[in-house]
């Protein structure tokens, strides 16, 4: 169905993925002109064994979380460029705990002139007020140089923690770090804390949240899944980047982890049925393409509805039997939503592609932070 040459599926590097599906390889072999495009940019940061290295390739190269114990510790600055989706397109630099990247070796203003989120992982099992006083200093001097960074702090590795121990660090590193700006007058400059672990979804919906913050018509998108629950009969529903299991959009209800890891639990056996029965017998072609789709109904009376949107996004929707009686209509309806986000996104490339051309007939400053988006 897509003509593409770029974007064929034969050979097969970890989990269930292609290694064409744009998200498996090694992140040093995307570096060649890495630093000439105008992709905005999350930095990973932290100090040494916190987890950085981990969460990017859990999350973006699929590896298994037990297989991260034998990741060697990021020893240089590790850029890898992540634009082949439709929706998601950035790139992360993964920052080696031990680097003073204010350093004057380092030019902060091409660091973080271009970033459009820095997460910062903390290391909940570690005596963390060292990480309190690196996060400290790198949110001051990074708010200097770009005052449009959105700050996310990770509270990470809390799978080895009870309930009331994780509850306890949140709100203990929470007033540490926030007091800290108070008393260098920066209360304007707004932290968000997520509690992380690989060894669940919390890093996937963290994530999720933190590259929302990048798409420019992310209200745009939610009042369109309003629209489409409510002429329904649907519960909830999400538009799931396939590769990275990233929700970019989702309804303006409140999302429940269970619902979510259920989610991302169909997209899991959607992309590895299709892996091993979707390819032609010449193993080329796509194995999640516009004819993809998938119901599953559980035993408590619930449907999951999942159908493509374009190459790399597919809506999953939740909704109850007698809703999915309507079939006929939510297809219908499917087909009017797939179009709309379709609109939007060309809309988007417009201004992009726009913005582009402003930039290369006034000479303006290439890393122009109003332009940072993740939809491209």
């Amino acid at each position: 169905p897509y003509n593409d040459p770029e974007i064929r599926y034969g050979s097969y590097v970890v989990g269930s993925f292609p290694k064409e599906f744009g998200y498996v390889g090694d992140a040093e072999e995307n570096l060649a002109g890495v630093e000439d495009n105008n992709l905005p940019r999350i930095l990973l940061m932290g100090l040494r064994r916190s987890g950085k290295s981990s969460i990017q390739k859990v999350v973006f190269h699929k590896m298994a979380p037990n297989e991260t114990l034998f990741l060697e510790s990021t020893n240089k600055i590790v850029k890898d460029d992540l634009s082949s989706s439709s929706f998601v397109k950035f790139q992360i630099w993964d920052f080696p705990g031990q680097i003073d990247y204010f350093d004057s070796q380092f030019d902060a203003d091409v660091i973080f002139g271009n970033c459009g989120a820095l997460i910062f992982v903390i290391d909940s099992q570690d005596d963390y007020s060292e990480a309190l006083n690196r996060l400290n200093t790198t949110v001051i001097k990074a708010h200097k140089v770009n005052p449009d960074i959105k700050f996310e702090v990770f509270i990470h590795k809390v799978d080895g923690l009870s309930d009331d121990h994780k509850i306890e660090v949140q709100r203990d590193i929470h007033q540490r770090a926030t007091g800290d700006l108070e008393d260098a007058s920066l209360e304007s400059i707004h932290l968000s804390f997520y509690l992380t672990s690989i060894y669940d979804h919390s890093i996937f919906e963290a994530f999720s949240k933190v590259v929302q913050k990048l798409i420019r018509h992310l209200g745009t998108l939610e009042n369109l899944l309003n629209i489409f629950n409510s002429n329904s009969g649907i519960e909830k529903s999400f538009l799931f980047d396939v590769c990275s299991k990233i929700y970019v959009a989702t309804d303006s209800s409140p999302v429940d982890m269970i619902t979510y890891e259920l989610c991302c639990d169909m997209l899991d056996v959607v992309i590895d049925i299709s892996c091993i029965y979707g390819l032609q017998e010449d193993r080329e072609g796509s194995v999640y393409d516009q004819r993809s789709t998938s119901i599953i109904q559980l035993n408590n009376s619930t449907v999951l509805y999942l159908k493509e949107v374009n190459r790399f996004i597919a809506l999953v929707a939740i909704l109850r039997e007698n809703s999915y009686e309507k079939r006929g209509l939510i297809d219908y309806n499917f087909h009017c939503l797939r179009k709309a986000l379709q609109q939007v996104l060309e809309l988007d490339k417009r201004n992009h592609l726009n913005s582009n051309d402003s930039f290369t007939s006034t000479g303006e400053n290439a890393n122009d932070r109003a332009g940072n988006s993740a939809i491209a």
